[in-house]
């Protein structure tokens, strides 16, 4: 495993982050636990998690996801060799202060996912998505009192536009409080535009770690589907419905051409493609099975030469898509 810094900040994450949304979703507890057991075994230490996850389904609280890494860090003792980051932002009741960036829920909110994740502190504290009903000082002012109180230790912004992080980092310049020193955007081959027109720039330029969520496009560049395909599970798929267009057809062609050279999988060379951005620290992957980790593993031996590095980028620009 290899680890860089996260951002400006000095703390080491390992360069393949394990996300954690199918954690009492598509995963049960002991298939959550062989993965996060694979992941540690092969030097992984950087854990994404949200206190919404899997509140989307009938029935379910949320907190699920956090509550199975609580109970396994527990049953490890590892709690030291993770470095943990959890997010809020989403609604986690019905009431009217149940969601949002308002000191209130901020307060409440970490007070939860602490009890869940059973630890006394969280090493990156993630604003999900921004909350436009709420002052942005008011948020940081509340971050870096969870900063001061020992609740935090650093925080970071998920699904920001460029104008909302700029405004939330000179608002923290401004006022000298705590600021975001992470980004997790919704990066790949085939959704470049959204990060790259303006996002990245601001990123590399006041160091912000880059955590891309989605860095396989939910599947799509694992070569899971078929130009052309037909069959009623392709047809009735949101993810194939969505890159069902020849930019993202040439690219996944692309990268399957490229793994054959390298001899590894199509999960590889994307990921690979994404760690070879200055600006990223850590794709996010998640797994539904040890096996599916592993495939992920594998970007930790390939190497892209120029040429194909350049093949890549080619084909997948933003601005032709």
């Amino acid at each position: 495993m290899k680890y860089q810094r996260l951002g400006r900040t000095g703390l080491k994450v390992s360069v393949l982050c394990l996300g954690t949304m199918q954690w009492g979703w598509t995963a049960d507890e002991t298939t959550a636990f062989a993965i996060m057991d694979a992941f540690v075994e092969n030097g992984g230490n950087f854990i994404d998690t949200a206190d919404f996850y899997s509140r989307w389904l009938p029935g379910n609280p949320g907190g699920i996801s956090e509550e199975f890494i609580g109970r396994w860090m527990k049953e490890r003792n590892n709690r030291r060799q993770i470095i943990l980051a959890t997010k809020l932002r989403q609604p986690m009741g019905t009431l009217p202060n149940d969601q949002g960036l308002s000191r209130k829920h901020i307060v409440e909110a970490v007070e939860d996912s602490l009890r869940r994740l059973q630890t006394d502190y969280i090493d990156l504290y993630q604003a999900h998505a921004f909350d436009d009903e709420t002052p942005i000082d008011e948020t940081l002012k509340a971050f870096d009192d969870l900063q001061r109180a020992g609740k935090v230790r650093y925080v970071g912004a998920s699904n920001y536009t460029a104008w909302r992080l700029i405004e939330a980092l000179w608002n923290a310049d401004v006022h000298n409080t705590l600021r975001y020193d992470s980004l997790q955007p919704h990066y790949n081959l085939v959704n470049r535009a959204e990060f790259e027109q303006d996002l990245k720039i601001i990123c590399e330029r006041y160091g912000l770690g880059v955590i891309p969520y989605s860095p396989l496009a939910s599947g799509f560049l694992t070569g899971k589907y078929k130009r052309g395909e037909t069959t009623e599970s392709a047809r009735s798929s949101a993810i194939f419905r969505r890159y069902n267009k020849d930019a993202a057809w040439n690219t996944i062609e692309e990268v399957q051409a490229i793994a054959r050279e390298v001899g590894t999988t199509p999960s590889a060379i994307a990921l690979a493609w994404l760690l070879a951005q200055p600006s990223v620290t850590a794709p996010i992957v998640g797994a539904n099975s040890v096996q599916q980790l592993q495939d992920s593993f594998a970007v930790l031996q390939c190497v892209l030469s120029t040429e194909q590095f350049t093949r890549l980028n080619m084909v997948s620009e933003w601005r032709e898509q």
